[in-house]
């Protein structure tokens, strides 16, 4: 047997079996390579991170609107107080929250005295008429023979002068008389105007001076937004617009402008604008069923026209950090998340101040899943059904309209 180590090769073998091995080596390792960066790209292009619907950003007309804070406070209050001086209060009809109506009894004092007075000033009259009949004949007889000489003019001058005293003592008594059944008729306490009763201090079996305040009441039971307008604003405000109410109770009315306060409050600056609220609004709804009352919190809006505006569906904002963001879908289907500033919101749709363009394709349903540079499935938007009445009565939103549906990953 020869031996190993005797064994020896060319120097041409040598070099063949080393390009040999070079060879296979190289190709194992870009096969590797190419399998290892193909994996990936097969493994993104295989793998969205969500299926998403698409909308553009529309042109639309929202309205302009200047928000506001005040007070509801009643159109005009009366006040209602005793007229009759030093009487008892004996019986008290109404109380708060009363709907009345002008010239109706709200409360009555004793009428006794009064009637006592004026049944004396009465017979006072009657007295003096009795008088003054008799003054008067005693001076029509005096001046009957005036011409016969049997009375001289001085005395004749005295008999007409006791007719005209005895005339005014008539007069005097008849304007007591009247004085005391005014007296008499101030007994009863009338409601001046109608209304709803706001206040009430009249108690049973008081006496009160006149002037003394019984009730207060507010007329009409009409009520009034006070709104506080900063300078600057007030002269977009002009009699006749309409504005929405929401008192602190929830509720709302559409109440419109009556007047703008021609001074403006040098502390802060603000001004009042006295906003007009339909009847059904306030208390002289009924007692117990105003939703909105004098004295009440209230914010509003006052509409002050249209403008054009770039809108998107309220869906497709995500709001992340405090800021407000949309994911604009590219022709590969990579998203890109691009902050915008907001403004007014009508229904579905926010306006969008800066930071999008009209033409850009923009991700809603779904966006907020999505993060700056994911890979998306855009959903095919629905066939069209036909002969379908009630299909063409669905309103029809821009865009893409499906259900998220992720993908499942395998």
């Amino acid at each position: 047997m020869q031996n190993f180590s005797s064994f020896k090769l060319s120097p041409n073998a040598l070099a063949v079996i080393t390009v040999c091995l070079l060879a296979v080596g190289g190709a194992l390792v870009f096969s590797g390579a190419s399998r290892a960066a193909d994996e990936p790209k097969a493994a993104h292009a295989q793998r969205p991170a969500l299926t998403v619907s698409t909308a553009q950003p529309q042109r639309t007309s929202v309205p302009i609107r200047l928000a506001a804070n005040g007070s509801i406070a009643a159109w005009q209050e009366a006040l209602i107080g005793a007229e009759a001086n030093g009487l008892r209060l004996t019986e008290v009809r109404v109380n708060v929250g009363d709907v009345v109506k002008a010239g109706q009894v709200l409360a009555t004092f004793s009428s006794d005295t009064v009637q006592a007075e004026v049944a004396q000033v009465r017979a006072s009259l009657l007295e003096a008429q009795a008088t003054a009949a008799e003054a008067a004949a005693n001076a029509e007889r005096a001046r009957s023979l005036q011409a016969t000489g049997a009375l001289s003019q001085q005395q004749i001058q005295q008999f007409t002068t006791a007719e005209q005293t005895a005339q005014a003592r008539v007069e005097a008594a008849r304007a007591s008389l009247n004085a005391q059944q005014l007296r008499l008729r101030h007994t009863q306490v009338l409601a001046p105007d109608s209304g709803v009763i706001s206040a009430r201090t009249a108690t049973v079996g008081a006496v009160v001076g006149a002037g003394t305040e019984l009730f207060r009441m507010v007329r009409k039971g009409r009520l009034e937004w006070r709104a506080e307008v900063t300078s600057t604003e007030l002269r977009r405000i002009k009699p006749g617009d309409k504005v929405m109410v929401t008192a602190a109770s929830g509720a709302t009315a559409e109440g419109t402008v009556r007047m703008i306060a021609p001074t403006v409050d040098p502390q802060t600056r603000n001004g009042l604008v006295y906003v007009d609220l339909p009847a059904g609004a306030g208390a002289g709804a009924g007692v117990g069923s105003a939703a909105i009352l004098a004295g009440m919190f209230a914010r509003g809006e006052f509409a002050l026209g249209q403008s054009d505006a770039l809108t998107v569906p309220q869906e497709a904002l995500v709001v992340r950090d405090g800021f407000s963001y949309v994911f604009v879908v590219g022709p590969d289907n990579r998203v890109q998340m691009r902050k915008v500033n907001t403004g007014r919101r009508v229904g579905e749709r926010v306006e969008v101040l800066s930071g999008l363009d009209a033409g850009v394709s923009i991700a809603v349903r779904g966006a907020g899943f999505l993060n700056d540079g994911d890979l998306v499935r855009v959903a095919a938007a629905p066939a069209a059904v036909s002969n379908a009445p009630a299909a063409d009565l669905m309103p029809k939103a821009p865009g893409v309209q499906v259900s998220i549906a992720p993908v499942a990953i395998n």
